[in-house]
């Protein structure tokens, strides 16, 4: 067996030994008090044909087959497994486009750290809860451009979601139409309605229409889209830039330009997609109970079969020795213990 193909699936099983070692010496402590004991209040011609030197011989082999049927059960708990076997497994779910807005203005920081940074936190928060979706990724500004393919591997995801920003895009703005039509050409089946889009975005727009790339994309490809919309609501905040004076903060004819959450739009996409609108603002959202209350709602498909390596569970190996040294000890021991104990009955009766 290579080494390398050894996997342990419940490692912290293994803390069972400890409970083994305490019963090995709580049981070597009990031999040696009835010997003491029995030693006090018999003779030692008595002694020694009640406690034979046998006996001691039979309670130490008990002991030891108990104790090593203990062990053996304690690796069948810790699920040790080789041998690597590829298996095909079927896999449903849904497809999960995530738009998100890398504009300027998401770099306010009326949610902290920044509107940009909470909502790649709530992307991870809802592909943590996810087990078979699909996820993939578009980004927009002034444009609108897929970023990461429909893909389930999450880690993956992730990792390139971590490497966006305002300047993954070279067109300043927020065209909110685009990012809708361009995530909505992302999926790779456009005849099953198992597709939703996670819109987030502080839900500025610059007259991109919305609400006509919502329709179509609900008409043509059955997308339900789920608007997050993040941001102060009523103040708003400024939005911060980098120049050659250091930090500042992006003007518009000499004036300070302040942005803030457009709710009404977001809501006005979800309605029309039959989708759902949270309005995030800047609360902490659960993001585990949007996904299960809102997009896992959407109906699930069946992917084609994915080949998955596993390895081979192997708790019977140890199972299977445990069962034979329990009962060897009842058997074989107890047995020799019944021979004793007629012995002692014979030295009463005399």
């Amino acid at each position: 067996m290579n080494p390398d193909e050894l996997q342990i699936g419940n490692a912290q099983s293994l803390q069972w030994l400890w409970m083994v070692l305490l019963v090995l010496l709580l049981a070597m402590f009990s031999l040696v008090w009835q010997r003491k004991a029995a030693m006090r209040f018999a003779s030692s011609e008595m002694l020694t044909r009640i406690l034979p030197s046998g006996s001691i011989y039979r309670s130490a082999v008990s002991l030891a087959l108990v104790i090593a049927s203990m062990v053996l059960l304690v690796f069948c708990m810790v699920d040790v497994r080789w041998g690597k076997v590829e298996r095909e497994v079927p896999q449903s779910g849904i497809e999960v486009m995530f738009a998100l807005d890398v504009s300027r203005s998401m770099m306010a920081e009326d949610v902290t750290p920044n509107r940009l940074e909470r909502a790649k936190q709530m992307i991870k928060d809802t592909v943590d809860e996810m087990a078979g979706d699909r996820v993939g990724l578009t980004i927009f500004a002034g444009e609108a451009r897929q970023q990461i393919p429909l893909t389930n591997h999450y880690d993956d995801f992730k990792q390139s979601l971590d490497e966006v920003g305002p300047t993954s895009l070279s067109r300043g703005g927020s065209r909110l139409g685009d990012a809708i039509t361009v995530a909505s050409r992302g999926f790779l089946e456009v005849t099953n309605d198992h597709k939703a889009i996670v819109l987030l975005t502080d839900g500025e727009d610059q007259e991109s229409r919305p609400l006509a790339a919502t329709k179509s994309a609900k008409d043509k490809n059955g997308v339900r889209i789920f608007t997050i919309g993040l941001g102060d609501l009523e103040k708003g905040a400024r939005v911060p830039v980098q120049s050659s004076r250091g930090s500042d903060f992006l003007t518009h004819s000499g004036k300070p330009v302040w942005s803030k959450l457009d709710g009404a739009t977001l809501e006005k996409i979800a309605a029309e997609s039959a989708g759902a609108y949270i309005p995030a603002g800047t609360k902490q959202v659960n993001m585990a109970e949007v996904y299960h209350r809102y997009i896992a709602s959407v109906d699930q498909t069946e992917f084609e079969t994915a080949k998955v390596d596993s390895y081979e569970a192997r708790f019977q190996w140890f199972l299977a020795p445990a069962l034979v040294l329990l009962l060897l000890e009842v058997l074989w021991v107890r047995g020799k213990s019944n021979v004793a104990t007629d012995a002692v009955r014979g030295v009463d009766a005399e």
